[in-house]
């Protein structure tokens, strides 16, 4: 059956409301318009700046509300948010009131696709975690009838794939807070990489966050993998109905029985190794059992970070993927791109690309699998959240600091109470600021872009970000 097919099967003739014309709703709108429903779509950008195919959508008949006021009028039956709205806006309060049914395209996805779904939110590495979860499957069901994919808040959307898909076959999703705010659905299987301040400019507080974040296991899900090390996590344990593997890179399993004395399995770093610890029984009596799953040398992907990346993505996988699959992607896989991906060396001098860094925690991490003191740039859109753990980090790894963009001050007035002896510019132009790196730094530096925020101030989003760095850098003589 074809994916419009399913859609027309599940909404019936219903009136249909697309709220954004973005990544994620373009194809939906496309296989509505498709279905042969009343749709309307509403976007806070004139017409005539949306993107390209609206044009056509427009003469197939959708409607199109545009402007400030894009959310004040809502009249349909089924409402679809895109992620980056908030579902508590009154227009929208006011027609789920009326009787609108309000959904989303994920959770459309979820409803209909017969495949097994296994997805990863949280804070940080939530990227890396799904992408190395991808490349486990698809490695280890290569030439069988199993076909993996890949999606969420990365890749291609895949409502318009959900025809195609069977039962034998898996999606990983990335799914956001924004995207796990209204849902009500939960994959089969979930990570939660770890959770830290992030997106208070959208969710009006850290709970709110934090609850959001939950969604991805309340509503169905059977197993989930959370990191020990993270307080916030732990937390989330009181009252989590499912089966839970805790993953750490600093503690032990005895650690973490301590604290959880019902864990079934675990995983830990002991001596440079990976291990899968598992409870059982046997003729009555809990037993342990430890397996060595994958040397941290192995692993091309430098940072502590990593290595709690890897066994998220172990975990979510376990019990379909191979020691020797694993230990395959560890030595192949490179990285995601704009995420301390290597540049170029000019001069001596290093560049490293570290876009996606949109958070505090995030440049931690970054500096942190370097080995190098570099030159950092930091600075971007204001998200509400503290830097002082960012001041801290570069007051201890930094050798100097170029400040960019909205927060470059409030970064600067953030090092100048923590003390850093480091060097600290002002440069709130982005391409000036990547060329005051190339000034200052010296034979053997390393210069590291690592915004410590969101993009959003100068930029559509990270990629573009980190590809405009890569083009400055490139074209340095």
């Amino acid at each position: 059956m074809k994916s419009a097919e399913m859609i027309k099967n599940r909404i019936g003739n219903a009136r249909c409301a697309v709220l954004g014309f973005g990544v994620s709703s373009i194809p939906l709108v496309e296989l509505l318009a498709e279905c042969g429903n009343e749709i309307t779509v509403h976007d806070r950008c004139d017409f005539e700046r949306l993107d390209a195919r609206a044009k056509g959508l427009a003469e197939r008949g959708v409607r199109f509300v545009c402007g400030e006021d894009y959310l004040a009028h809502i009249d349909a039956d089924i409402i679809f948010r895109s992620p980056g709205i908030r579902p508590d806006y009154p227009g929208i309060v006011k027609a789920v009131e009326n009787g609108a049914e309000l959904s989303s395209e994920m959770e459309l996805f979820l409803e209909l696709t017969p495949a097994r779904i296994f997805a990863i939110t949280g804070s940080d590495g939530k990227t890396t975690t799904t992408t190395i979860s991808y490349k486990l499957l698809e490695k280890e069901f290569e030439n069988t009838d199993t076909n993996v994919y890949v999606g969420g808040n990365i890749g291609t959307p895949l409502l318009s794939k959900v025809g195609e898909m069977t039962e034998h076959d898996i999606c990983v999703l990335e799914l956001s807070s924004f995207q796990l705010f209204t849902m009500k659905r939960s994959p089969e299987r979930a990570v939660i990489t770890n959770l830290s301040p992030n997106h208070l400019d959208w969710h009006k507080d850290m709970d709110e966050y934090v609850w959001a974040k939950t969604n991805i296991y309340k509503h169905g899900c059977t197993h989930l993998t959370t990191n020990f090390d993270n307080e916030t996590c732990i937390k989330l344990l009181e009252d989590c109905p499912c089966e839970i593997t805790l993953f750490s890179s600093k503690s032990t399993e005895q650690d973490m029985r301590a604290i959880i004395p019902n864990l079934k399995s675990a995983f830990t770093v002991e001596y440079g190794l990976i291990w899968e610890l598992m409870s059982y029984k046997h003729h009555g009596k809990e037993r342990l059992c430890n397996n060595s799953v994958l040397s941290t040398e192995k692993i091309l992907l430098p940072g502590t970070h990593n290595i709690e990346n890897y066994m998220a993505a172990i975990s979510l996988t376990n019990g379909l993927v191979s020691n020797e699959t694993v230990r395959y992607v560890a030595t192949t896989f490179k990285g995601v791109e704009h995420r301390l991906e290597f540049v170029r060396e000019l001069d001596g001098v290093k560049y490293y690309n570290s876009s996606i860094d949109s958070s505090p925690s995030r440049t931690a991490a970054a500096l942190s699998a370097l080995t190098e003191n570099p030159i950092v740039i930091c600075g971007g859109y204001d998200k509400n959240i503290p830097f002082e753990p960012l001041a801290k980090a570069l007051k201890e790894k930094a050798k100097a600091v170029i400040l960019t963009g909205a927060t470059a001050e409030k970064i600067h007035d953030v090092i100048l109470k923590e003390e850093a002896n480091i060097g600290v510019y002002i440069e709130k132009d982005f391409e000036r600021a990547v060329g005051l790196s190339r000034k200052i730094a010296k034979k053997d530096d390393t210069v590291l872009l690592s915004p410590a925020c969101a993009s959003f101030d100068a930029f559509k989003n990270f990629m573009e970000r980190g590809n405009r760095f890569k083009e400055i850098v490139n074209d340095f003589k």
